[in-house]
């Protein structure tokens, strides 16, 4: 008899049999009530989401629990098999805490500007809206086949005007703040005018008062101070794709991950925010976080924080600043280097080489000018990568001008070099080539002097000429390191640091200072889809943020939606936005206060990063059309509380690809909001969890093109596709790669409570591990084990019995309470898979003792299953006689007198061999099981009267003897 035969025989005989088929019609039943029963609904404290009735003034009187997931992006391919890894693990996590007493928040959006939809609208036509809005339903059907428990009310995407109106609103306050470096925190930009027009601060770089200034010069300032300003920045810019690329959007090689173009160092004026203003709290607070270690070492790492001074050199009229950790080694710099791009590389260029200037530094051209211009353009083509490379060739050029290093007075030769990024520090380093690897490359490159002012540890002697690498060392002491003016010689490297910087402040000629690694976030896209700047100018330039009343500023409709392109080779190009074309929006009149006037729109927009930035924050208000976020409800829901200093969501889970940007983004811009009053939440997030990933096996042919997964044989060890053989790796999932398993493919097949169980049975949620689709029935027959303990598959009728737990056996009871405590620890825990584990012990115990169910294990049984397979859950216990949903029931608790053994194996070794067991009461003394061990007739027959010289316990399972 056939498969399919056997299956539809077997399925006449037991026609209640748990399918695949009744599988999907309680699903899909259940699902439909808990939409109309508005089940996962969480009532705020108050507002349009409060309820009205007792139920949920009750639950929302329950302390609280946030849960929340990553922003998907609605991609067109929708979702694969590893995508709802994450999903199912806080839906099964949010389902235990709501059975636990808690009110918890539950939903899922959608973060749906960016740059596939633009690509796609290019290619087709189509608009960004049309194709994002339609792959949003096909995902929303998606993860509702999941059976995700989502309080539906608060989902939202980042599109919606009604959404990105707070994106321009936070961003308005942000331009319209500042960083008080006394105060700590952000104050409204308003508090330092006032300060520059009472005297009170003085005007910077300026003799005149406030007063005396124009409106741009006013503006000029300003944008020294706000946390949000325009600036001209050194940016990737890809004429191919006539747009300007985020650092990871370069690839190593200086090309554009999409296309493949030339990638090029351009400078223009972008949207900044000053980020950089928050890094020591940004660093600080992330030890009140519960994160993984990892997480925290690498924000930690991309902040960079480390102290030193800032030391000026000076050139001419001019002066070089560098920043240095290294301040002791000053008598050492016997050159230094300047950033391509850096703004004073102009003004120091002299005319003419000066006499004397050593042919190797000039690079073969005629005149300083010609080099450093030629030197540009070969450095505008390498990515910052490829500029950071440990090259075996180092490659610059002379500038013309020379330095006077300040602590020996002697003129240092001034290069330029790829190695050094406008990026880092100040654009600017002194270079100590005897003691620091890529210095001591560059200067045998270019034969310049090296001074050893760090005593080598070794026997290589005080002559760098004669060394084959640098010295470098926190441990040794300062030689050559005197003038009359200064001197650290015979000083370890920390004592003379402090020394140098005394030296320096007092003279005036630097300071000691903390640096950062992290830069300012360029904040502009050359796009169309993204949210339009709340930004426009005047006639004079002057930028001035759009009144609350005039949000949100809608995209208007373009007929291109791609930026200009350009010869990929043509690095004198700059952006022609899609957003310029349109001239009606772009130039426009408008009333801010002072009467009509003509402005222009800023016609780029906001990266993809900026909606994801407080997204958390319009969960909880959704529909709040007059605020952020009403106080009282973001109090509730992210305040800071015990445990919490900071506040914030209490489960935040995702891929740990975020783990930087994303993160470092919200933590800003909730500070800032926290600073001006808005939140009373200064981190976003308070616990973070990082699920692993789902891979799957990549099938290549000779040519290296992936081939049908599912296609694919395997014979003897090897795999054939279509009779040729092809190789296997393992790696991610996706359509691309052809090796992607739908959701839809599996919840058709078995259902979606069994591709719940399987995801979070594969291994520990934050390990990555393989997916095999032949391994889903494993879990598929688990739950038809579970159903047939309490259904009848021949009759429908369910086979329990009423009967008091003290009629139940007591192995039952012990098996019952055993998996009820060691459940609720791991779901706790997020250990789903091996809470799934005792599940299925559990289940298996119960198949095997046979016999009808008592109800109350019954009913218990059906509690513990209901996180992770909720659609069963509902439907036994209904079939159980019970009305009300699963959703809200109690987690069942444990008997501590069944959790214990009554008796536990103690194991007995002589010479570490095993002599006897034991069976002994769990809670033993050391004593009392030494001297049940010593009087063991197996144990003294072993010894045969061999003195004892030692006996280690551990109570109540080892005791191992060792003979004298």
């Amino acid at each position: 008899m056939s498969e399919t035969n056997s299956a539809a025989a077997s399925e006449v005989a037991a026609p209640h049999r748990y399918t695949a088929a009744m599988a999907a019609d309680i699903e899909a039943r259940w699902q439909d009530f808990w939409d109309a029963d508005g089940t996962y609904e969480a009532p705020n404290p108050s507002g349009d989401l409060a309820g009205d009735t007792e139920a949920d003034r009750a639950l929302a009187a329950k302390p609280k629990k946030f849960v929340m997931d990553m922003f998907p992006y609605p991609s067109g391919a929708g979702l694969h098999v590893g995508h709802p890894l994450g999903y199912i693990a806080t839906d099964v996590f949010a389902r235990f805490q709501r059975m636990n007493g808690q009110n918890v928040l539950h939903t899922l959006g959608f973060d749906a500007f960016g740059l596939p939809a633009e690509q796609y609208a290019v290619q087709t036509g189509t608009h960004p809206r049309t194709s994002t809005e339609a792959n949003m339903v096909n995902m929303k059907s998606q993860l509702r086949r999941l059976g995700l428990g989502h309080d539906k009310r608060r989902s939202f995407a980042t599109i919606d005007p009604e959404y990105y109106k707070w994106t321009q609103w936070i961003f308005v306050q942000i331009f319209n703040a500042w960083y008080d470096d006394e105060a700590k925190k952000a104050r409204p930009i308003d508090q330092l005018i006032a300060q520059f027009e009472s005297g009170e601060r003085a005007v910077p770089h300026s003799t005149r008062a406030w007063h005396e200034l124009s409106a741009a010069e006013r503006a000029d300032v300003l944008s020294e101070y706000r946390l949000a300003y325009a600036s001209e920045a050194p940016v990737n810019w890809c004429p191919g794709l006539g747009t300007v690329l985020a650092n990871e959007e370069v690839t190593a090689d200086g090309r554009s991950e999409r296309g493949n173009y030339p990638v090029f160092k351009a400078k223009l004026r972008q949207w900044n925010m000053r980020i950089t203003a928050y890094a020591d709290r940004l660093l600080d607070d992330l030890d009140a976080l519960d994160w993984p270690e990892a997480i925290k070492l690498q924000q930690r790492n991309w902040i960079g924080r480390s102290e030193g001074a800032r030391v000026d050199f000076p050139v001419g009229d001019e002066a070089i600043t560098v920043f240095t950790t290294r301040q002791d080694t000053l008598f050492g710099a016997t050159y230094m280097v300047l950033a391509p791009e850096h703004d004073l590389v102009d003004r120091i260029v002299p005319a003419a080489w000066p006499e004397g200037t050593h042919d190797v530094w000039t690079g073969g051209h005629a005149t300083p000018a010609e080099a450093v211009a030629a030197y540009r353009k070969q450095a505008a083509s390498k990515s910052d990568v490829e500029r950071q490379a440990e090259a075996k060739d180092k490659t610059g050029v002379f500038t013309g001008a020379y330095a006077t290093n300040p602590v020996s007075g002697e003129k240092v030769p001034v290069f330029i070099a790829d190695y050094v990024l406008m990026g880092y520090g100040t654009g600017a380093i002194m270079a100590v080539p005897a003691h620091d690897t890529r210095d001591f490359a560059f200067a045998r490159a270019f034969e310049l002097p090296m001074r050893c002012v760090v005593e080598p540890s070794d026997d290589r002697g005080t002559d760098p000429s004669t060394w084959d690498d640098a010295f470098a060392s926190y441990e040794a002491r300062l030689v050559n390191s005197a003038s009359d003016e200064i001197s650290v010689d015979g000083l370890g490297v920390i004592d003379a640091k402090a020394r140098m910087t005394e030296w320096l402040e007092r003279t005036g000629i630097g300071r000691g200072t903390v640096n950062f690694r992290l830069r300012d976030w360029l904040f502009s896209r050359q796009r169309y889809w993204g949210e339009p700047f709340p930004i426009v100018y005047d006639e004079d330039g002057v930028a001035h943020s759009l009144p609350e009343s005039m949000l949100p500023l809608e995209l208007p409709e373009v007929d291109d939606y791609s930026p200009r392109t350009f010869d990929p080779d043509d690095a004198d190009t700059r952006p022609e936005t899609p957003l310029s074309r349109n001239d009606d929006w772009v130039h426009v009149t408008l009333d801010l206060g002072d009467g009509p006037k003509k402005y222009r729109r800023e016609t780029n927009t906001m990266p993809n990063w900026a909606g994801s930035c407080w997204y958390e924050l319009r969960y909880l208000d959704p529909r709040n059309s007059e605020k952020l976020v009403d106080p009282a409800i973001e109090q509730y829901w992210m305040g800071p509380r015990e445990g919490q200093p900071t506040g914030g969501v209490d489960l935040y889970v995702g891929g740990a690809e975020h783990a930087v940007l994303h993160l470092l983004y919200a933590r800003f811009w909730s500070k800032m909001l926290f600073d001006l009053g808005h939140i009373s939440s200064a981190e976003p997030f308070h616990k973070l969890y990082n699920q692993g990933m789902i891979q799957a096996y990549v099938y290549r042919d000779s040519r290296g093109i992936a081939v049908p997964a599912a296609e694919v044989e395997e014979r003897d060890g090897a795999y054939y596709y279509e009779g040729e053989k092809v190789s296997r790796l393992l790696g991610k999932m996706g359509k691309s790669l052809k090796n992607a398993v739908t959701p839809d493919e599996i919840c058709g097949e078995y259902g979606a409570d069994t591709l719940r169980l399987y995801e979070m049975a594969m291994g520990p949620l934050d390990v990555s591990r393989p997916w095999d689709t032949r391994a889903v029935v494993g879990q598929f027959r688990l739950l038809q084990r579970l159903w047939r303990n309490i259904v009848d598959e021949t009759s429908g009728e369910v086979t329990v019995v009423d009967i008091e737990d003290s009629a139940v056996d007591e192995t039952t009871l012990r098996a019952l309470h055993k998996a009820i405590d060691g459940v609720r620890q791991d779901l706790e825990g997020m250990r789903f898979n091996t809470a799934i584990a005792k599940v299925t012990e559990l289940n298996n115990h119960l198949t095997k003792v046979g016999g009808p169910l008592s109800r109350s294990v019954a009913e218990r049984l059906v509690l513990l299953v209901a996180p992770l397979a909720p659609h069963v859950a509902e439907e036994l216990w209904r079939k159980l006689g019970r009305t009300d949903s699963v959703v809200h029931q109690d987690f069942p608790v444990a008997d501590p007198a069944y959790v214990v053994d009554e008796s536990v194996t103690c194991v007995v070794q002589i010479k570490g061999k095993v002599k006897a067991r034991l069976e002994v009461s769990p809670s033993i003394s050391d004593e009392e099981l030494e001297k049940a061990a010593l009087t063991d007739e197996r144990v003294v027959a072993a010894l045969d009267g061999a003195g004892i010289r030692k006996v280690i316990v551990r109570a109540p399972k080892l005791v191992n003897i060792v003979p004298a």
